[in-house]
């Protein structure tokens, strides 16, 4: 996990539900924790995209219900802007599950939808697994090509991407 200057909106609290994106065979995932949040005292801990998050899987395959993962977000709903000024958000709340937390390794072989740039710099191993990658305003990285993209706002969400695509 490298560091990177972000300071993306933390709108994800604990207790919330959100989607499993990769094949691990959990579906959803309720958060316990964020690693690393600090804040005053008596305050609910809330993550961002590119955050280490401990939760339960609440919905899945039988072996994986009810237990205790660590997961990396790799989308959110909330807008949050990045340092060259552009507005990112996405459809839903996503996570991938890891295998090995201090290698990054996911626990999928296939993540669905797009990831943050910010994820890809951060969690490297998770990067290469997206076979969609928001990268910048009028461009997205898809699998090796890169598609341009005509959005004249300069708020890039997951559905725009898909009307404009096709």
């Amino acid at each position: 996990m490298k560091s990177i200057k972000v300071r993306s909106v933390r709108s994800i609290p604990l207790g919330a539900e959100i989607v499993v994106a990769d094949n691990s065979g959990a579906r959803s995932l309720k958060v316990i924790s964020v690693k690393g949040f600090k804040s005053r005292t008596r305050k609910l801990a809330s993550a961002a995209v590119g955050d280490l998050v401990t939760g339960a899987v609440v919905k899945g395959d039988v072996d994986n219900r009810h237990k205790v993962v660590q997961a990396v977000v790799i989308r959110q709903k909330k807008e949050y802007a990045r340092p060259d000024g552009i507005r990112v958000s996405f459809e839903d709340n996503a996570c991938v599950i890891l295998k090995d937390v201090k290698l990054g390794t996911p626990k999928g072989t296939v993540i669905k939808g797009p990831v943050a740039k910010e994820v890809a710099l951060r969690w490297s191993q998770v990067g290469k697994l997206a076979s969609i990658l928001l990268w910048k305003q009028n461009s997205l990285i898809h699998g090796i090509e890169v598609l341009n993209l005509e959005s004249k706002e300069s708020i890039v969400t997951m559905h725009q991407i898909i009307l404009n695509k096709n």
